[in-house]
């Protein structure tokens, strides 16, 4: 086990990209990246799907049983400004990454280079101090018209890192709401729970103090803040906006404590960054009446197996 410090400083940065452009979201990251540092922040979390852009209010042309060309255009401009891992944008993260010491958590649009490059995952992607990458995390279910436009996760990146911060991992969005998929995390010793999110309701709250309390775990919950002038002119007529008002994603970023506490947010309703000083000892003290992988477990009973094997279409003996 790593010796790990009594508390830590983390940020969570509530923020919007440049939507559907990668490189001046990327700077706009590197920007924001160096302002946590300068306050000290020792990992600092990005939302989901950062980089380029969650597309809210984009059908991409598609209703059961027919596609548009159109639809088809607007997807290969996503395409085009998703992330390759490693590539142009990993390096770009980090090098700031390597400036400032800091660790990493970026929700990020990934292009799959392995086989076609026609596949996008939404992915967490890790970066420890030294700029390189650690680990990613690729949402096992999107959710909704989400799995139109994205593929599927498979169980080899469940990923919980062992740092000298604390274990850090997490689920993406409404994962959170798979039980068995939280369990996972919880049996890999997470500490310092990740829980990105384009889900700016108040219920979503809700589910940030349960993951804390059920895993005795500190819980960093980050989403964007998103108002429709933010949308490229050429996109705003093929979003559907009716009823909704002028601030698309409200955020609602949030820090909470192993006991449930709130200690940071909820954010609503603008850009900023959320800080927190982490007594990691919470962490022990809170496990002495409820461990969900330990003493409140029931193996006789109930047991998961998960399988973490990669799930390649085609491979080579």
């Amino acid at each position: 086990m790593k010796q790990k410090p009594s508390s830590i400083k983390v940020a969570v940065v509530q923020a919007a990209p440049v939507l559907f452009d990668r490189e001046a979201t990327v700077e706009r990251a590197c920007r924001l990246i160096r302002e946590a540092a300068a306050q000290r922040a020792q990992l600092v979390v990005f939302p989901e799907a950062f980089i380029p852009a969650y597309p809210r209010g984009l059908n991409f042309g598609m209703v059961v049983g027919s596609r548009t060309l159109e639809g088809r255009r607007v997807w290969q401009m996503y395409w085009e400004n998703a992330v390759e891992i490693p590539g142009a944008t990993t390096e770009a993260l980090g090098k700031v990454v390597r400036e400032t010491g800091v660790h990493l958590a970026m929700g990020v649009i990934e292009r799959d280079g392995q086989f076609s490059g026609g596949t996008l995952y939404c992915t967490l992607l890790y970066f420890g101090p030294d700029g390189q990458i650690d680990g990613k995390h690729r949402k096992l279910k999107p959710t909704g018209a989400e799995r139109l436009i994205w593929g599927e996760g498979d169980g080899s990146t469940l990923t919980v890192l062992d740092t000298e911060l604390g274990k850090i991992g997490g689920l993406i969005c409404w994962e959170n709401y798979m039980p068995l998929a939280r369990m996972a995390i919880y049996g890999k010793g997470v500490e310092i729970y990740l829980a990105p999110t384009a889900d700016a309701r108040e219920t979503w709250q809700a589910t940030l103090r349960h993951i804390a309390c059920e895993g005795r775990c500190f819980v960093l919950g980050c989403n964007q803040f998103v108002t429709r002038e933010m949308v490229p002119a050429n996109l705003r007529e093929m979003i559907e906006l009716s009823g909704q008002t002028d601030v698309l994603c409200r955020g609602g970023s949030a820090i909470v404590s192993p006991l449930g506490e709130v200690i940071a947010g909820p954010l609503y309703d603008q850009e900023g960054i959320l800080f927190a000083d982490l007594d990691l000892g919470e962490i022990v003290r809170g496990k002495v009446d409820f461990d969900v992988v330990g003493h409140y477990a029931r193996p006789d009973v109930f047991q998961l197996i998960v399988n973490e094997q990669s799930a390649l279409p085609v491979r080579s003996k």
